[in-house]
């Protein structure tokens, strides 16, 4: 082997033993140090990565909850109450109770109640369509019927109904990400609190136009006219832009919103039949 072969040799070992030894001296001066509990956090989150904790993923879900001082304002609507227990028993805290929450729907404009004036013809997405034009009805605040909601669960909660042109949630599969809400470039779907038996009572519309309009456009539109405002007796109803809002959180399921609504826009679901109100007089008679 000549002499300049092995002074390159040399060299060139000299350089990278040089370069490995600035690099190890610079990696520990510049070390980020990261706490080992966040693994453990994250291990104990469902790996869904859906956003619906309002972090990027769970890994960044799990950085959150060991860097915060309580948990106040955080949760994971897909683990639940059990698993931010478990997080919170990783970290030697307390989980707040967070009650459960369902997507709904809200809007009821079936060819049914809302014919249809025209026919979409472009790109089936509705956050395009929502851009370009009003929609297929005279509605300009309703569903557009294309399904982006449905392609954004990833828990097969949701799937769009041909007969209503609506979708349609399915309250066994839905953990509450909130990725359908985010989807709807119209906003009408709402995370709703979970009660027992899937019960539910809400204003299924979002149409902010004046009641003549909004009845035209809609047979089931709501009109804001107040009188479900006027008989709840738990400040749960609220009306604003000529729309009634009911507050899942305060409201008691008395059920005296959905007789008086003279449109049909307030929905009862999963609510045993009412009982004739000639029996009721009779019983307060007896």
């Amino acid at each position: 082997m000549s002499s300049t072969v092995l002074i390159t040799i040399i060299s060139l070992s000299t350089l990278g033993l040089l370069a490995a030894i600035v690099l190890f001296f610079v990696a520990r001066k510049f070390k980020v140090y990261e706490d080992p509990r966040i693994d453990q956090v994250e291990e104990a989150l469902p790996g869904a990565n859906c956003g619906g904790c309002g972090f990027a993923g769970c890994r960044n879900f799990a950085e959150a909850l060991v860097k915060a001082e309580s948990f106040e304002g955080l949760n994971c609507p897909v683990g639940g109450s059990d698993t931010m227990k478990s997080a919170a028993e990783i970290l030697g805290r307390v989980a707040p109770e967070v009650e459960p929450r369902v997507a709904v729907v809200r809007c009821n404009g079936t060819p049914e109640h809302s014919p249809r004036t025209n026919s979409y013809d472009g790109a089936p997405n509705c956050t395009i369509a929502h851009s370009v034009y009003g929609g297929e009805t005279g509605c300009s605040y309703g569903c557009l019927g294309l399904g982006e909601c449905v392609d954004a669960c990833d828990f097969d909660a949701m799937y769009m109904d041909s007969v209503t042109e609506l979708p349609v949630i399915i309250d066994d599969n839905c953990v509450a990400c909130g990725a359908c809400v985010r989807a709807c470039p119209r906003d009408i779907i709402e995370l709703r609190k979970k009660s027992k038996k899937e019960r539910k009572i809400y204003v299924c519309c979002v149409n902010e136009d004046k009641g003549g309009p909004a009845r035209k456009a809609c047979k089931v539109a709501c009109i804001g006219c107040g009188k479900c405002q006027q008989v709840c007796e738990f400040d749960a109803i609220t009306i604003a832009n000529n729309l009634a809002f009911i507050d899942s959180d305060k409201c008691k399921f008395c059920r005296k919103c959905e007789p008086v609504c003279p449109t049909g826009a307030i929905l009862e679901l999963n609510f045993p039949p009412r009982k004739p109100k000639e029996e009721k007089e009779a019983k307060v008679e007896a």
